[in-house]
């Protein structure tokens, strides 16, 4: 069976979006995962189709509430079950390759001022964040989420490979790409990458992964550094 995505919404018309394109789109076509998409409003039961009301305490906004959510939501099928929210768990690689190992996901996305406590408690749902930033509504970190996922899915990349030197897939962010033309506007492409040694291309990378991460997400780097030291592990240099 394909790897299988259903997105809760308010907003069906905002998928696949960019994801039918691209990737993500051709493996979609293909029948590598699944996409369904569920409008939150038909579980409702009134004729307004009414989903939210105001908080209790008081407090600007509305919230979504709990009743209708859980009737969208419907039966467990084993899939994670996961909510976009900025006070969720930030979403990393790591994460990332689980969730697309697995059958597939179920994601709520919210709106106004968030869901009500209780059906997140009930349903025991994952709580995400893709960011420290507050969006409008879940959909765009939901698009995010499943962009991660699906181009990790057997079959999407073009080689197997292609994803193995990206950021964070070794705990690092990626060193720097050059192509043609071999110089551009006075600036040469490091001469190691044209010496065709690939010992030396390799450490170069390496190299300038480390010396990236460490300038530019120092929390990375730490995390980094305590796993080498780690008993067993390789130690690896710090560069520059």
């Amino acid at each position: 069976m394909s790897w299988h995505a259903t997105v809760l919404t308010l907003f069906p018309p905002m998928f696949p979006g960019p994801l039918g394109l691209s990737l993500a789109g051709h493996a979609l076509s293909a029948g590598l995962w699944r996409l369904e998409v569920q409008d939150i409003r038909d579980a409702a039961t009134d004729r307004h189709r009414t989903v939210d009301d105001t908080p209790f305490g008081g407090g600007a906004g509305m919230v979504m509430r709990p009743d209708v959510l859980d009737a969208a939501i419907g039966c467990d099928d084993g899939r994670p079950l996961l909510y976009l929210t900025p006070r969720g768990q930030p979403l990393t690689q790591d994460r990332v390759r689980a969730l697309a190992s697995g059958p597939g996901v179920r994601l709520i996305c919210g709106r106004y001022e968030g869901v009500d406590q209780r059906v997140l408690d009930v349903r025991g749902v994952e709580e995400v964040s893709v960011g420290d930033y507050v969006l409008s509504g879940g959909e765009l970190p939901a698009l995010v989420l499943l962009d991660a996922c699906v181009r990790l899915l057997p079959g999407v990349m073009g080689a197997e490979a292609s994803g193995e030197d990206e950021s964070f897939s070794a705990g690092l962010l990626e060193y720097p790409h050059y192509t043609r033309p071999a110089e551009w506007r006075g600036h040469v492409v490091p001469e190691v990458l044209l010496s065709g040694h690939h010992g030396a291309i390799a450490a170069w990378r390496r190299a300038q992964a480390e010396q990236i991460t460490r300038a530019r997400r120092p929390d990375l780097w730490r995390r980094h550094v305590n796993l080498i030291d780690l008993p067993g592990m390789d130690s690896a240099p710090a560069g520059p």
